[in-house]
């Protein structure tokens, strides 16, 4: 599995969105940006408290009706100071918060703006059933603060009205905030989740890959090894052979020999899966003398190919190198038809004993970007080529070039 991806700007997300909460937490850290929130909604609402106390305090109050006694006005004021001390800490309980501070909204003007943000905190942070339970609580009381601090100039059912349309903006808005919220958690999931499964698929195709080459291998070294075990055979049960019959057969041994202790260099650190389940015996398998077949195969298919075969010596092309070339050969032909249907495709075959073999694959980049010819595949056959020309000792190269077509090259060691 791998781990959350972190966004570039951090600070500018709500601590939720930023990074994932961390292990032994019940909530994410807060932010840069949750403290700049943080800090303007305490001094907006300490600056309602002071505006509504000394409203309250004037001889004609403009915003609401004066409370019957002097020190109802500190009181409220009071209650103001507290509820605004009290945003702070809304992020770390805001159903609590809201629940203590619900008695307020019935008589405290002063307090109406905190009390209005933590509620708004609730309906971005909880359920919407809990959100919903407040917003009921809430239009209650404030029939019964429109009743105690009726507005100057304004009904009773005006006061009402307005209060029940203030709650239904605030709840749709902070439901509207939580459901983007939600969303982008989703798509973050999901897209580490794809990610997770293309590296476990990733894995998959290695291990498969290593699993076919340790078979593979395993074909070629039963072969070297009968060989072997024929011809020293016949050394022992004809000791009286004749020299040139002996010399022959000494050569014959000492080659297979040497291909064996080549084939057994080359599968080292191949691990094949203990639980494989051996299936039925394959096929032989293809070398570089079975390209010419795989390029007519291909433009019977429709596909153009140009081929071009500069290969010294072909014939001491080794068993395994020339296997390989023909799946580098065999992978770029299947991508070509997949991805770019139509293209002109250009197969270049080069190389010689100490030099290795060289395999260039070349095609002209579709118009419009890469097509799908209506081919399926699991877009790991590039991996286990790689996986195979890693394992020869070789190189792999593809991708775009400086031209601008898609290239695939590799070169694969042929010894001297």
């Amino acid at each position: 599995m791998t781990s959350a991806v972190v966004p570039d700007h951090p600070w500018l997300l709500p601590g939720a969105l930023a990074v994932p909460t961390e292990r032994g937490r019940s909530r994410p850290r807060r932010t840069t940006r949750d403290w700049i929130v943080d800090g303007l909604c305490f001094l907006v609402s300490l600056f309602w408290v002071l505006v509504v106390t000394f409203d309250a305090a004037a001889p004609n109050p403009e915003m609401t009706a004066p409370p019957p006694y002097d020190w109802m006005i500190a009181a409220d004021g009071l209650v103001g100071l507290v509820c605004c001390a009290l945003l702070w800490f809304r992020r770390r309980w805001p159903v609590g918060l809201a629940v203590a501070t619900l008695p307020f909204t019935a008589f405290s003007m002063a307090g109406a703006i905190p009390l209005l943000i933590i509620f708004f905190t609730v309906i971005v942070h909880r359920r919407t059933a809990v959100a919903l339970a407040l917003t009921g609580a809430g239009i209650g009381t404030n029939f019964l603060l429109a009743y105690l601090r009726p507005e100057p100039g304004m009904p009773y059912w005006a006061s009402m009205a307005w209060g029940v349309v203030l709650s239904g903006m605030v709840l749709a808005w902070g439901m509207f905030v939580r459901a983007r919220r939600q969303l982008v958690v989703s798509l973050r999931e999901r897209a580490e989740r794809a990610e997770a499964e293309q590296q476990l698929r990733v894995a998959q195709a290695r291990q498969a890959e290593r699993t076919q080459i340790a078979r593979e291998m395993h074909d070629v070294l039963a072969h070297r090894i009968s060989l072997l075990s024929l011809h020293a055979g016949a050394l022992e049960f004809r000791p009286d052979a004749p020299p040139d019959e002996v010399a022959r057969a000494a050569a014959v041994i000492r080659g297979s020999a040497h291909a064996a202790l080549q084939d057994l260099r080359e599968v080292i650190g191949v691990l094949r899966a203990e639980t494989a389940v051996e299936a039925d015996p394959e096929r032989p398998q293809p070398t570089l003398a079975d390209l010419p077949a795989l390029i007519e195969e291909s433009r019977a298919a429709g596909v153009r190919v140009n081929a071009s075969h500069g290969v010294a010596e072909a014939h001491t092309v080794p068993a395994a190198v020339g296997r390989s070339a023909y799946r580098i050969t065999q992978e770029g032909l299947t991508n070509a038809r997949k991805h770019a249907p139509g293209a002109v495709v250009t197969v270049g075959v080069a190389g010689g004993p100490g030099a290795g073999l060289s395999v260039d694959i070349r095609n002209r980049w579709p118009v419009g970007g890469a097509t799908d010819a209506g081919i399926p595949g699991t877009g790991t056959g590039l991996v286990g080529i790689a996986e195979r020309v890693t394992l020869a000792g070789g190189r792999l190269e593809y991708g775009r070039d400086e031209t601008g077509d898609f290239r695939l090259a590799a070169w694969l060691p042929w010894p001297a």
